[in-house]
């Protein structure tokens, strides 16, 4: 049983990367795995919730299944789909003899980017890990490959991450890669050094972002970047720090973030609410799209809380229903948010360009970029 304690954290999310996980020919890395696990259980133990975010089951499987007997010629699909099926299986098996031997309750939770589009599936999902934690339940969250295809995946497990936290309304996400955070250069490269904090989403940090993949995930630094500044505008602290230094998640949590190697996404200082968090992380299961004209984006942009109303839409497109997420398109042709929105695309086609009615989309159902 957890026993509580003064802490800096109540709630966290924790995420580990594929190349944490994994040794370099694919196969899961015991000792590293041992190693987080302990840190996690004593972290449990001083009271703070905690709900983890694991990849390497691809690779587990990969590594499991390659080390026995040739296998037949795959399409990507059905690989990831083979690999995922045994790999799972086998990482959480060692997640739950390795929390077992602290006592320690975990539990799964698989999950598709399907089946979070929809706000019901969203608040169930939500209400289960709070009812695991509520009980002392660590959650072991993953996205179900066996079931996932291409166009439905989430870009990785950070993407994933980033919305488990924003759901779970955590204090900080701890993203764990196999660097110590967003170098000012090539890592490779001399002199080069971590970027120790970073406090807006308009402070440009392009120049100094690595485009290339993990080699056994799915992501790489980009998507860390992109999912740790919208994680951070809804409020929450972001920390992308070294997975495989020792005592790293222990340094993190319980000494000063200043004497920790890693880098710091500051939160915004006013959060926003739940239903926009869900929003905001819903970009990927827009229905439809909303291109409205100068005037409204003109309005959108404004600090003042503004809906978009019927008159400052050019065209509608796509074939959605009501309550469905839409993407809502500047005059430039760029995105500038998502929104749900309040009738069917049909009924949206005709209120189009007219003064009166009500919103397309409320403020209170908009996320802007």
């Amino acid at each position: 049983m957890a026993t509580k304690e003064k802490v800096k954290y109540k709630r966290i999310v924790i995420k580990i990367g594929s190349n944490v996980l994994t040794c370099a020919d694919g196969t899961l890395d015991a000792g590293r795995i041992s190693s987080l696990t302990n840190q996690i259980a004593d972290l449990f133990r001083r009271g703070i919730e905690i709900i983890v975010v694991s990849s390497g089951a691809v690779a587990s499987g990969r590594g499991e299944l390659g080390a026995r007997t040739p296998l037949r010629k795959l399409d990507p699909v059905s690989a990831r789909q083979l690999f995922s099926a045994v790999g799972q299986a086998k990482l959480i098996n060692t997640y739950y003899n390795l929390f077992r031997s602290w006592e320690i309750d975990c539990g799964q939770v698989l999950t598709t980017k399907e089946s979070l589009s929809s706000r019901n599936h969203y608040l169930n999902q939500k209400n289960c890990m709070e009812t695991m934690l509520n009980n002392n339940v660590i959650p072991i969250v993953n996205e179900n490959d066996t079931i996932s295809v291409t166009e439905l995946m989430f870009t990785d497990n950070d993407e994933l991450s980033g919305m488990v936290a924003a759901m779970m309304n955590v204090d900080v996400l701890i993203i764990l890669s196999n660097i110590d955070g967003i170098y000012n250069g090539n890592p490779c490269a001399e002199n080069v050094e971590v970027l120790r904090e970073i406090n807006s989403k308009n402070t440009d940090i392009s120049n100094y972002i690595c485009n290339e993949k993990s080699h056994f995930g799915r992501g790489g630094m980009i998507t860390k970047t992109r999912i740790a500044r919208k994680v951070a505008d809804e409020g929450i602290e972001v920390i992308i720090a070294n997975g495989k230094r020792e005592n790293i998640l222990a340094d993190l949590v319980l000494n000063p973030i200043s004497d920790v190697i890693c880098t710091r996404f500051v939160p915004s200082p006013r959060p926003v609410s739940g239903v926009k968090k869900w929003i905001a992380h819903s970009d990927g299961f827009a229905k439809g799209v909303i291109r409205i004209n100068q005037g409204a984006y003109q309005a959108l942009i404004q600090p003042k809380a503004t809906s978009l109303l019927p008159v400052g839409v050019e065209t509608v497109e796509g074939n959605f229903e009501k309550d469905d997420i839409v993407q809502i398109i500047a005059p430039s042709g760029e995105s500038i948010g998502v929104g749900r929105v309040t009738v069917s695309a049909d009924k949206a086609r005709q209120m189009t360009g007219k003064k009166g009615g009500k919103a397309l989309i409320h403020y209170d159902y908009m996320y802007l970029n």
